[in-house]
Formats: C-alpha cells, sequence, structure tokens
C-alpha cells in the first residue's frame, strides 16, 4: 500500500488519527457478529416465548370465530372490532420480538465499536459518488473476502438443510397421521435444532470475519513515515516556529532583565565574559538576589546599562563565574558566597550612605 508520494504506510496509526477516524465512524466492526448475535438471541427469546404466543393466538382465534358466530350481521363497527383484536394479538406477539432483535443488534455493534455514535457517515460527500472509486471497490480484497463469506454461508446452509431433509423425510411424511399438536412440537423441535446448528457454524465464520475486519482495518489505518511527521508537526508545532517563538521569548525575558539592571546594587563582571547584577533590599531580603546576569555580549550590556545608571561595577574573576553557574535569575546567592558579597556590600552601602 503506498500514497501519493510512493511511500509505503509501514507506521502504526497514531492515536490522534485514531481518534480522528472514530468521529467519521472509522472503526473495525464485524458484521457477520452482529447478525449472529440477532439471530441467535431472537430465536432463543422466541424459543422462551412461545408457549405464551402460542396460548395468546390460541385464545384470539378462539374469541374470533365465537365472536363472528354471535354476530347477527357483519356491519362496519363489528368488523373493525374483529380487526382490532386480531392486530392487538399480532403487535402482542410480534412487539417484542422486534424490541429485542434490535437490543440484540444495538449491543452486537456497540460492544464493537465501545458504542460510538456519529452523524459523519450520513453525510453527503461527492467522493461517494465516484463511479471509478466504485469500481475499484469491487474488485478489493474486501470484496472478495466478502464474496467468499456469502458463498461459504450459501454452502454451509444448504449442507445442513440438506442432511437434516434426508434424515427427517421419512418421519415427516409419517407425521401426516399423528395429532396437529404432536407434530407441530416435532417440527418446531427440529428447526430450532436446525438454527442451533446454523448459528454455531456462523458464529465460526463471524469470529473469523471479527479477526479479518481488525486486521483489514489495522492496514487502512497505516500511515507513511512522512505522514507520521506531518502528524508531529500539527501536533507539537512546526520546529522552526517553535524556535522563532523560543527566541521571541527569550528576547523579551533579557529586555525585562535589561529593565531591573538599574536597581542592582553591584555588578560584578569577569571583565568581558561574565557579569551579574545583585540587588540586596535590607528591610525586605533575607539575601542579595541576582536580577540580571549573562554572559559574552549580554554581559557587556549589562554593564553598559549598569555605567548608564551609576551602578557599581567591580571585577572579579571567581565570584563572576560561580554566581553566574550557581544561582538562578531572580534567585537568592548561595549560603558559600555570603561572606565574599557581604564585605562588598558593606563598602558600596557605606559609599551610598545606606548603611546607618
Amino acid at each position: 500500500m503506498a500514497d501519493q508520494g510512493g511511500q509505503e504506510k509501514t507506521e502504526r496509526a497514531t492515536p490522534k488519527k485514531r481518534r480522528d477516524e472514530r468521529k467519521k465512524g472509522h472503526v473495525a466492526m464485524s458484521k457477520d457478529v452482529v447478525t449472529v448475535v440477532s439471530l441467535m438471541g431472537i430465536f432463543c427469546c422466541l424459543r422462551l416465548l412461545f408457549p405464551i404466543m402460542y396460548e395468546s393466538l390460541q385464545d384470539a382465534m378462539v374469541f374470533q370465530i365465537s365472536a363472528v358466530g354471535k354476530m347477527e350481521e357483519m356491519s362496519f363497527a363489528n368488523q373493525q372490532q374483529v380487526g382490532w383484536n386480531a392486530v392487538w394479538v399480532v403487535v402482542k406477539c410480534v412487539f417484542p420480538l422486534g424490541l429485542l432483535s434490535i437490543a440484540f443488534a444495538v449491543v452486537g455493534t456497540g460492544v464493537q465499536t465501545r458504542f460510538l455514535f456519529t452523524w459523519d457517515p450520513l453525510k453527503f460527500k461527492l467522493s461517494k459518488l465516484n463511479p471509478l472509486k466504485g469500481i475499484k471497490n469491487l474488485f478489493s480484497l474486501k470484496q472478495v473476502v466478502e464474496l467468499l463469506k456469502a458463498s461459504l454461508k450459501i454452502l454451509i446452509l444448504g449442507v445442513i438443510l440438506y442432511n437434516i431433509l434426508k434424515d427427517q423425510i421419512i418421519v415427516i411424511a409419517q407425521m401426516m397421521d399423528l395429532p396437529l399438536t404432536s407434530s407441530g412440537t416435532y417440527v418446531l423441535k427440529e428447526i430450532f435444532s436446525m438454527v442451533l446448528k446454523i448459528g454455531m457454524v456462523f458464529a465460526a465464520i463471524a469470529g473469523f470475519d471479527f479477526f479479518y475486519q481488525h486486521w483489514s482495518f489495522e492496514k487502512d489505518m497505516k500511515m507513511t513515515k512522512e505522514e507520521v511527521k506531518e502528524e508531529f508537526k500539527q501536533t507539537e508545532g512546526d520546529p522552526k516556529v517553535k524556535g522563532k517563538i523560543r527566541s521571541i521569548q527569550q528576547s523579551m525575558a533579557r529586555s525585562r532583565m535589561m529593565q531591573a539592571v538599574p536597581d542592582a546594587d553591584v555588578i560584578i563582571r569577569n571583565p568581558t565574559h561574565y557579569a551579574v547584577a545583585l540587588r540586596y533590599d535590607l528591610d525586605h531580603d533575607n539575601a542579595p538576589i541576582v536580577i540580571a546576569k549573562g554572559q559574552d555580549h549580554i554581559a557587556l550590556k549589562i554593564v553598559e546599562v549598569g555605567e548608564q545608571h551609576g551602578v557599581k561595577i567591580l571585577e572579579n574573576k571567581p565570584l563572576a563565574r560561580g554566581l553566574y553557574a550557581s544561582t538562578p535569575l531572580n534567585s537568592e546567592i548561595p549560603a558559600e558566597y555570603y561572606g565574599v558579597v557581604a564585605e562588598i556590600l558593606v563598602e558600596i552601602f557605606r559609599m551610598n550612605n545606606k548603611l546607618k
């Protein structure tokens, strides 16, 4: 399987593609499983409900015959009454089976699709009217498998019916001499036995179809390496765009940092590679705080801004390197630098008359 660019679809579908396809109603589902569940379920219910249905039909027929016999004339009202009684009996016998068949179909479908409900498959799409696509689908592997399954079902059904009728043809002929109740019971028993045998065989076919549908679905869902990359870009963002955003963010952060440099009490430099601006408020800070730091051209910029605003600048290579490497921006300096920095700040505060 290949895409338009000739790349093979070798990659498993990503979670995003699975979610998108699920929203469109594309999920792995075997219709044979739904058919078998509905068939076996409705016949089991029919077997349980048959005595009640038989009594209802018997009572209805007795009522209808007796009612017609008592009527002096077949007026419209009398005909309407007889008709409504007949309709009510049919509804009472057939309606529960209809609801049960719908319930079995919903359960058989819902369990496979995790009860997915979407209107997307019902939307009109011009691609559905493409005759070339329709002809291509006629000769696809999926249609070949469906044809083989249908042929296999017909063959199995014919074999089962032939074997049953071959063994029972003489018995069925002899039942003409038996009471109607006995012959009817026997026929119904054989019908249920036949349905059970057919259902077991069809269940095996449905099991095969279930695994085939999942295999086919996974095959159709596969992606090319390029598709995976494009999806990653859409999900995580284009690396170039992310790099540009990160650059802008860093530029804004540097701008805010430079605005804080005038508030520094001292700038420690080394002498051109590193620069660290410290602020220490005697009333609010527990320790000196690094409010700006940088290396190379950023260090030179910090020094330039500090000179413009009269901030004291000292050269101390070990201290500048140490503070730059160990202290995050807007954080207190480590305790190991308290002594050295304290001596520097005391001298500066005395010069600026900040110490009482």
